[in-house]
């Protein structure tokens, strides 16, 4: 992940031309750094070192193993928590919800088989999962237009829960996990480095409310063909933007879903064009003398399943200590220092 902050050193009599619409391909900073010209270049890089066995018998041994279970193992998200979890030192139950389509399938992940269930036999199925398996901590990657009514499941039954799908309808999400006074950790983002960065913004439109009052912004995010909504992360980005004062539509967002523009564009490694999170915010005053530039490119999965995991054995501790607390995000994860 990466964070770039721009400002041009001679501001003054200076026109910016920048623009995310023009043929010109943005820096890959995912693969390198740009030499120093006329910016500031603030950057984060988060690396997943291989665990051995026995690192990874530590970290259970130091956190406790809990039963897991992962919806939906199908999906790609899914298989990489599935296998992060696998590297913690857990063994993810056999089970997974999935469409109609798949109900009763037998998939392989990781080595492991997982029976699939679809939404009418979800419910009978969760049930005696959780009998079975006391302290069971769900992890959800599904579809947008599965969150609610698999939350209202697990709301209803009492399983705790991480979501980790974004899109549906938020205020109803919260107000079921508030309600049914269940467990849960929910947030638009997993990934810890990014969510550290969200933390920052968060902290400087507290702070600062209005700094950026006339500025105009771009906005580009690039992700995989198969996202179909906004990034929930540039959603939190741009409303902390408009606290500091920017005018801003989720409709002026640049969605870029095309592979060639991904690759000619964007910069988006072909490997990658399956699996990729880029963001990049312009921002520039009034008079176009002095532009901002922010931007954190994220390639694979390993960084959101990893913090899903972090995530599942914060709320299993909270499940266990009977905390007061019910309802968690990933700034609640990482000021407990639960990242691995």
């Amino acid at each position: 992940m990466m964070a770039v902050l721009e400002v041009p050193i001679n501001v003054f009599g200076q026109r910016n031309n920048f623009s995310f619409s023009s043929s010109r391909r943005p820096p890959n900073y995912a693969c390198g750094i740009r030499k120093a010209r006329s910016f500031v270049l603030v950057s984060a890089t988060s690396q997943s070192p291989v665990q051995s066995v026995e690192e990874n018998t530590s970290i259970v041994s130091q956190k406790f193993a809990f039963p897991i279970m992962v919806n939906s193992c199908t999906g790609k998200m899914g298989k990489s928590v599935i296998e992060a979890a696998m590297n913690a030192g857990l063994d993810p139950l056999p089970v997974s919800f999935s469409c109609e389509e798949d109900s009763g399938k037998i998939i392989e992940v990781g080595g492991k088989d997982f029976e699939l269930y679809g939404p009418k036999e979800r419910e009978d199925a969760l049930a005696k999962v959780f009998n079975e398996n006391p302290g069971l901590i769900v992890v959800d990657y599904t579809v947008p237009m599965a969150v609610n009514d698999n939350a209202d499941l697990y709301c209803k039954l009492g399983v705790p829960f991480v979501m980790g799908t974004t899109g549906g309808d938020r205020e109803r999400l919260y107000k079921t996990v508030k309600d049914s006074n269940n467990y849960a950790v929910i947030s638009p983002q997993m990934g810890k480095q990014v969510v550290a960065f969200l933390a920052a913004m968060e902290y400087m439109a507290t702070q600062f409310p209005g700094a950026f009052s006339g500025y105009s912004m771009q906005v580009l995010e690039s992700h995989q063909a198969s996202k179909l909504d906004i990034s929930g992360t540039a959603k939190a980005v741009i409303s902390c933007f408009q606290k500091l004062g920017v005018s801003f539509d989720l409709d002026q967002v640049q969605q870029i879903r095309d592979p060639d523009q991904q690759i000619e564009l964007v910069g988006v490694p072909e490997e990658y064009l399956s699996g990729h999170a880029f963001h990049m915010y312009h921002l520039t005053s009034p008079d176009e003398t002095v532009s901002f530039e922010f931007q954190h490119n994220v390639c694979g999965r390993s960084i959101y399943a990893e913090g899903s995991i972090d995530a599942a054995f914060f709320l299993a501790k909270k499940v266990r200590s009977r905390a007061e607390k019910r309802l968690y995000n990933m700034i609640d994860v990482l000021q407990e220092g639960n990242m691995r």
